[in-house]
């Protein structure tokens, strides 16, 4: 069994939510980046302002691409809260424009542009200290009926 799946299982009332174990953001997960997020109630957009650390590290100084992904992915889906649901990465396309450097300032920024039916299509981007855009995303989100989803995930054992 996973580390991961000890700690839902840890959890033991089913009434209540399970733990957050996202690798990305969890507070559970141990192992986990533990990325803080904020929410721009006003202008309805989701943000991130943190330091990325040797461990998530590509070629030497720079952070590794598939993190860089991940930090949009965090910040992207993290919007679809605005509209009440829970949803799921659907596509993530990501533009690579500079390095993100490890140990450098950076903030991500994520909004919504648009919704059709099940579908939510956020953008976002992540910027130094001095406001240059290193990394650019979108994506779209598939909404999805979150106990449905926790059981199907019951079912398969993950």
């Amino acid at each position: 069994m996973s580390e991961n799946r000890k700690a839902v299982t840890a959890a033991g009332d089913s009434s209540a939510p399970p733990p957050n174990v996202c690798f990305g953001c969890g507070e559970a997960n141990s192992a986990g980046m533990h990325l803080p997020f904020s929410r721009d109630e006003e202008h309805r957009k989701v943000y991130g302002e943190f330091r990325l650390v040797e461990r998530y590290q590509g070629a030497p100084g720079i952070v590794h691409g598939g993190i860089v992904a991940l930090v949009l992915d965090e910040a992207l889906s993290k919007v679809s809260k605005f509209s009440g649901v829970s949803a799921v990465t659907a596509e993530l396309n990501v533009e690579y424009l500079r390095p993100v450097r490890i140990g450098e300032a950076i903030r991500v920024e994520a909004a919504n542009e648009r919704a059709e039916g099940k579908h939510l299509y956020h953008s976002g981007e992540i910027r130094d200290g001095m406001g240059h855009v290193l990394a650019r995303a979108k994506g779209r989100f598939v909404v999805v009926n979150r106990e449905g989803f926790l059981d199907l995930n019951k079912e398969t054992g993950k």
